[in-house]
């Protein structure tokens, strides 16, 4: 019986978004089937839900679902400030040449294999994360070396202010030796942190149990699994129905219902995202700034905030959220909406209206293709949403869902136009690597602009790599910022809101703006 009401739920398009329709009928209905579907709750078990597939355990690949469920820990931490703290390494201090960073590592600390880690156990994991695809591969390393027992030092080739940042992305988690074969492939991650892996299925499901031996304060939660849910409704209601905890990454259209539930809690969280379109400045509809402009000042960014994403107040006038005070610039004011404005701009570069209301110029019809993807379910509503203001200064403009690995790879084919992203700028605590990844080469990155040249914003990055100077490097981020406002390779919408669902049956939740940690290990259960 469970089975055919499954395979019914999956089949049917019109119960899968039940939710979004707010018929109270079937939303009944999907809360039954989502009961029937889904596992039953083990009561001393915490259960977590995303939508981000896994599908093997290299923190190269799929690092981030390590750290969140505080199996693989680097060598530093971050706080909620972006601020780097101490975590495998209690203290680390930087030469007066920039060229080499010593890192004092923690003496009582067991990998969950039972091995002890030492400077010998940590240059290894890094050597092993240096081979790989990750962060740390952005970093001039010569060499690395064992000055102690308990003491590892970078060697680089020039200064790397981002060093500290890399050093606790989830690329650079330190990993016991048993944990990786002679060709840096990971079978099976031992990592240092309060749980370990208890089994794996991926790409929907890992477990993890307490791990009794960490060298900090113990988890109060023994067990917690983490389940892969696609349709942003169905996690939901999954909540709803009792059978999951938590659920990251809601949609807009769930959060009414689960504002009604009594014992669902929604928290809504800022974090240093935004929402942005990468435009490909190459296309010849897009090369003129002023075709640019008139696509940003068609985007009513009130409008979003307030009735699509319905979170007021988040309208973005600039790529970075002002949690990053160094590369938020306050003085910059709101991006306007303006219809007319967006409409005399494309007229004076030729653009004319069609029998049909879209843009004309040299026989050509201004339409392009939005490329978007499910991950962050806010996208694709964003995206239709900008579908229609930009009909209205006549761009006809198609929206296609996709892989988020869709987007690099249209990008490297040149086949890219237009795409929605929700970019993460605290990827790496320094917003600097990730300004390096999307600007620094001749202005173009997978996640960045394409086909925009500059020449200033990469000479300015590289200075701020170089640079020792805290105030030139704020001088330099606010002119990298303001520049990108100016030119709009890439146009900000709004500033990104985690929308979390929580079960009253957990205590002590609380959310790691840099998403690099669940912090599963503080909460507990009533009756514990």
């Amino acid at each position: 019986m469970h089975q055919n009401l499954c395979r019914l739920y999956s089949s049917v398009p019109s119960l899968r978004t039940a939710a979004r329709v707010g018929s109270c009928l079937a939303v009944a209905l999907l809360l039954s089937l989502t009961s029937a579907c889904a596992p039953n709750q083990d009561p001393d078990v915490l259960t977590l839900g995303g939508p981000f597939e896994f599908t093997s355990q290299d923190p190269a690949r799929d690092g981030f679902v390590y750290t969140r469920m505080q199996v693989a820990e680097s060598l530093l931490e971050v706080d909620a400030r972006g601020q780097l703290q101490p975590g495998l390494a209690t203290d680390w201090q930087v030469s007066d040449d920039g060229l080499r960073w010593t890192f004092e590592l923690r003496e009582d600390v067991d990998f969950h294999d039972g091995a002890h880690m030492d400077a010998e156990a940590v240059v290894h994991a890094l050597r092993m994360a240096l081979r790989k695809p990750g962060a740390i591969n952005t970093a001039p390393i010569d060499d690395f070396s064992v000055d102690g027992p308990y003491r590892v030092s970078v060697h680089l080739s020039e200064p790397f202010r981002p060093l500290g940042a890399i050093m606790a992305h989830f690329t650079s988690v330190i990993l016991s030796p048993d944990s990786y074969t002679d060709e840096a492939a990971v079978p099976w991650m031992y990592g240092t942190g309060p749980y370990q892996v208890a089994s794996f299925d991926p790409p929907h499901r890992i477990e993890v149990s307490r791990f009794d031996d960490y060298w900090g304060e113990n988890a109060n939660i023994g067990r917690a699994i983490y389940l892969t849910g696609h349709r942003a409704e169905s996690r939901a209601l999954q909540v709803m129905a009792g059978q999951t905890d938590i659920i990251y990454t809601l949609d807009p259209a769930s959060l009414d219902l689960l504002q009604r539930q009594d014992d669902v809690h929604v928290h809504s969280d800022t974090i240093p995202r935004t929402i942005q379109i990468k435009l490909n400045s190459g296309h010849p509809f897009m090369a003129e700034r002023d075709a640019r402009r008139a696509m940003s000042l068609a985007v009513d960014r009130t409008g979003i905030a307030e009735r699509v994403i319905r979170v007021p107040g988040t309208e973005a006038n600039q790529l970075v959220p002002a949690s990053l005070t160094d590369w938020h610039v306050d003085e910059l004011p709101p991006l306007d909406h303006d219809i007319d404005h967006a409409r005399s701009l494309l007229t004076d570069l030729g653009w004319e209206p069609g029998p049909d209301g879209v843009l004309r110029r040299d026989g050509e019809r201004f339409e392009l293709r939005m490329t978007t993807y499910a991950d962050r379910p806010e996208l694709i509503v964003v995206a239709t949403a900008i579908q229609a203001q930009w009909r209205t200064i006549g761009i006809d403009l198609e929206v296609t869902v996709v892989n988020s690995s869709g987007i690099p790879r249209e990008h490297h084919e040149g086949t890219l136009e237009t795409a929605l992203v929700a970019r993460n700028y605290g990827n790496v605590a320094d917003p600097l690597g990730v300004f390096l990844a999307d600007y620094g080469n001749g202005g173009n990155g997978e996640w960045g602009a394409m086909g925009w040249e500059s020449d200033e914003v990469p000479r300015w990055l590289r200075q701020m790599v170089a640079t020792t100077d805290d105030d030139e490097y704020r001088e330099l981020a606010e002119r990298t910022a303001r520049l990108l406002v100016e030119e709009m390779p890439v146009i900000p919408v709004v500033f990104y809101t985690q929308q979390t669902a929580l079960s009253d049956r957990v205590e002590n939740f609380s959310f790691d703006p840099y998403e690099r940690n669940y912090r599963i290990s503080e909460m507990s259960f009533p009756e514990q």
